[in-house]
């Protein structure tokens, strides 16, 4: 998948600027950055849900925009930022929305879709869950439903927009432990719009920083996690040293006034 050229404005105001880049099956990519710079604008129009002002997003090299929106939903699934809403379904209802990609206009399936479903629940820990009504789950569940029914919908390409929004620490692991097993397992491409910068550094191949609607750099987390780009992008200082098991960079703030 790429973007090449993107310029997306709203209302009235250009949020990227003649955007490029481009992401490898089997990876998982971080966009990061500070607020406001259009790290959920991009995630969009990789999704083929808005449309660029200008420039183009190509899936195998064709056009997101061409896809039919069915058959696109059998190759890519998206979690949104704001989750599921609490609706009257219940958990397992909700999972097995996501197997609408592959369903005739009766709703029926040529094989049972159970077993994926009951895959999904377990990973996420929510088989105890699957009868209660979505309206009786705390945000951080809906959460994990919302990732549970990506996981049926089988996609090759997966897109998160902040999906450890409302999770605590605990769930917040055992929810990128879940997408990197899967992603692992069955060589996905995914594309997480991630806040937390030390997740991201423990759990993405490569990241994308945007600052200012532009791409200020991209390669592995070692490369990009440095003092002098933080500051630059986040305007603030702070010390970076290596996690004591995984050698990752890890972000350690600095408050003012701190000799």
């Amino acid at each position: 998948m790429e973007a090449k050229g993107i310029v997306q404005t709203i209302q009235g105001r250009k949020v990227l600027h003649e955007l490029d880049c481009s992401f490898l099956k089997g990876k998982i990519y971080g966009i990061i950055g500070p607020n406001g710079v259009g790290k959920s604008t991009l995630l969009q129009l990789l999704s083929g849900v808005e449309k660029a002002a200008k420039g183009e997003v190509l899936l195998s090299g064709e056009s997101i925009l061409s896809i039919p929106r069915k058959a696109l939903a059998r190759k890519m699934a998206v979690l949104q930022q704001n989750g599921l809403p609490p609706v009257g379904f219940t958990v397992r209802e909700v999972v097995g929305m996501g197997r609408f990609p592959y369903q005739s206009w009766l709703g029926s399936e040529e094989q049972d879709p159970a077993p994926i479903i009951d895959e999904a629940l377990e990973a996420m820990g929510l088989t105890v869950l699957q009868e209660r009504k979505m309206d009786q789950l705390s945000g951080g569940e809906r959460q994990r439903v919302a990732l549970a029914k990506l996981m049926v919908q089988e996609p090759s390409i997966i897109l998160l927009d902040e999906p450890t929004t409302y999770l605590d620490i605990g769930y917040q692991v055992q929810l990128l432990d879940t997408v990197k097993s899967w992603q692992r397992e069955r060589g996905l491409t995914v594309i997480a719009v991630l806040h937390d910068l030390n997740l991201a550094s423990l759990y993405c191949d490569e990241l994308v920083v945007l600052h200012e609607g532009r791409i200020a750099a991209v390669g592995t987390p070692q490369n990009v996690l440095t003092t002098e780009l933080i500051e630059r992008v986040y305007e603030t200082t702070t010390a970076i040293v290596p996690h004591p098991v995984t050698g990752m960079p890890q972000i350690m703030l600095q408050p003012s006034g701190s000799s």
